[in-house]
């Protein structure tokens, strides 16, 4: 039987553990941290970043600065490090600095995962960016495993600071 999971992302706005996104550092300092912000991910154009999966025993905290093959997924299509993901250019809306990534997938996939890393794989040591968790172990049987990344604006970007 062929089946298919279309994972559709959300993000709650900070520093939240093993839920949706670990972000380590402060974000309400408009001036300091919003900046820094937006500027590396402005320079950041000729990086390539990376989503690795990760099964049900994987856990993440805070401390997990960069990718690891401990706990990555294994199966039909799926190769270490994940999909190279397509950086949707870093903007800003008001007082909000926000980039997103172009919805990823594995074509005639079988394998389940339970979470994300997005990683930068052009700097050294492989920082991780953003660590997602699916909520629940999420199977796709011979058929495309997408993961669907949430509008890109000041509310719902995958990665944004305010």
């Amino acid at each position: 039987m062929k089946q298919s999971r279309k994972i559709v992302l959300g993000l709650l706005p900070c520093c939240v553990r093993r839920t949706n996104m670990i972000w380590p550092i402060p974000w309400r300092n408009y001036n300091g941290i919003f900046r820094k912000f937006y500027v590396y991910f402005l320079l950041s154009g000729g990086s390539t970043f990376q989503i690795a999966l990760y099964d049900d025993s994987s856990s993440f905290t805070a401390a997990t600065t960069a990718y690891t093959t401990s706990n990555e997924i294994s199966g039909t299509n799926y190769s270490a490090k994940g999909n190279t993901l397509t950086r949707i250019d870093p903007s800003s809306s008001g007082t909000t600095a926000l980039t997103d990534f172009a919805d990823t997938s594995w074509s005639t996939a079988t394998f389940s995962a339970m979470g994300a890393m997005i990683f930068n794989d052009s700097a050294s040591g492989d920082p991780s960016v953003v660590i997602l968790d699916f909520g629940a172990l999420k199977t796709a049987t011979a058929g495309t495993f997408t993961i669907a990344f949430p509008a890109a604006d000041s509310s719902n970007a995958i990665i944004r600071i305010a």
